[in-house]
C-alpha cells in the first residue's frame, strides 16, 4: 500500500484497531517534515537614525569625478594619424576665440575661455549649462 494511504488509514483509525487506538488517534507525521515558524524581523528604520535631505548630500560631496576641457574635435583617417609627426597641425571643428567646453564625467556642464594663472593653463566659466537641458541628454551617448 502507498505511504500516503497507509498515513491516512493510521490518522482515521481503521476498523481493526484496538479500542485504545480508537479512543486517542495518532496524528501522523513524517520524521522529515519540517516545522514551520513566522520569520520575526526587526524594525529597520528608527526615527532617531532617518536622514534628512542635507544628510543625504553631504554623503555625495567628496566623491572624485573626471574634469576636462575641450578645445575642438576633427575626425581623421586612421593613414592620417600615422603619418603624424612632431609639428604637425590638426585642425579643429573651433574657430579661435570660441569657448571651450567644460565636461564632469563625461557630461557637458559649462562653457569658458581659456586663461593662463601662474603659467598654467585655466578656464574661466562663462555660460553654465542649463539643468534641464543636461537632463536631456543624459540618455544621448557622448554628450
Amino acid at each position: 500500500m502507498p505511504e500516503n494511504q497507509q498515513e491516512m488509514q493510521t490518522a482515521e483509525s481503521p476498523a481493526d484497531a484496538t479500542p485504545e487506538e480508537n479512543q486517542a488517534p495518532a496524528q501522523t507525521r513524517k520524521i522529515d517534515d519540517p516545522e514551520v515558524q513566522k520569520a520575526e524581523f526587526e524594525n529597520l528604520e528608527t526615527p532617531e537614525k532617518k536622514f534628512d535631505s542635507n544628510r543625504k548630500l553631504e554623503m555625495l560631496l567628496d566623491i572624485v569625478l573626471p574634469v576636462s576641457i575641450e578645445l575642438g574635435r576633427t575626425t581623421m583617417y586612421i593613414k592620417d594619424i600615422l603619418e603624424l609627426e612632431r609639428g604637425s597641425i590638426i585642425e579643429l571643428d573651433k574657430m579661435a576665440g570660441e569657448p571651450v567646453d567644460l565636461y564632469v564625467n563625461n557630461k557637458k556642464m559649462a562653457e569658458g575661455e581659456v586663461v593662463v594663472v601662474d603659467k598654467h593653463f585655466g578656464i574661466r566659466i562663462t555660460n553654465l549649462i542649463d539643468p534641464a537641458d543636461r537632463i536631456k541628454k543624459l540618455g544621448t551617448p557622448g554628450e
